[in-house]
């Protein structure tokens, strides 16, 4: 065991928090260290921007579906894939990555995705306490405008960070023994069939939401899982982040 195994086996979403402030230069602290996080060929291709005014906050709330603790945490941190760097570079050179393929777009959101988690880490290792915020991707192009990022940028995930105010429950996961497969898909130590694994966790999650006062049905995570992906989730993304110079072609 270890410090951060602990962290994370006992890690939850925070959604409330303290009115008290979180001094900018633990802040400074924490992305610092998110930094050295490992960037694939040390391309570096993330930024983030803090965000502290109220108004743009709200913006950012309305538009993921009015969180209220965007609005309400102390420190909300927008994670971006940014390519603006290496255009500099390319342009310098005689080249340009206007256009690029798919590859540049995904190895810049998995930079900034490994980023956003090593903050979230390094955060809770000083006992501040956060949920990540995908719902930022509801429409990408309004983001980018809130956010005022250029062409070549654009939100990845965002982030609240606070001191906490409550202590949820930890949500199950799926069994360890049905993900993890060796040396090839398929080889599992448990034998047990999808169907099983899944009607279990679902009861699983169920017995979890019931005992936490929250309403849900029998089949709670298949339940939900075909109700938030049929119809098809954020289906003018794409186009989105084309605009933002992300072609993902």
């Amino acid at each position: 065991m270890s410090e951060t195994i602990d962290l994370l086996n006992n890690r939850v979403s925070i959604r409330k928090f303290k009115s008290d402030p979180v001094p900018e230069d633990l802040v400074d602290q924490v992305l610092r260290a998110a930094f050295r996080a490992p960037t694939s060929s040390n391309i570096q291709s993330y930024s983030v921007v803090m965000v502290q005014d109220p108004d743009t906050r709200e913006k950012l709330a309305t538009l993921t579906g009015n969180q209220r603790h965007v609005v309400e945490a102390p420190v909300f941190v927008a994670f971006c894939a940014d390519l603006t760097r290496i255009e500099h570079v390319m342009a310098q050179r005689g080249h340009t990555i206007v256009d690029n393929n798919m590859e540049i777009g995904l190895v810049s959101s998995i930079d900034a995705s490994l980023v956003g988690m090593s903050a979230y880490l390094a955060a809770e290792s000083v006992g501040l306490k956060g949920v990540m915020i995908g719902a930022v991707r509801n429409d990408a192009a309004a983001t980018a405008r809130i956010l005022g990022l250029p062409s070549q940028v654009y939100c990845v995930f965002g982030m609240c960070l606070g001191w906490p105010d409550e202590a949820p429950p930890q949500k199950p996961r799926m069994d360890y023994s049905s993900m993890v497969h060796y040396e090839r898909y398929g080889a599992l130590r448990d034998n047990r069939d999808m169907a099983q694994t899944v009607n279990d966790y679902d009861a699983a999650l169920a017995n979890h939401y019931g005992g936490a006062g929250k309403t849900t049905t029998p089949d709670s995570w298949s339940h939900d899982m075909d109700k938030k992906f049929d119809p098809q989730l954020r289906d003018n993304l794409r186009q989105e982040l084309k605009t933002q110079g992300f072609d993902f072609r």
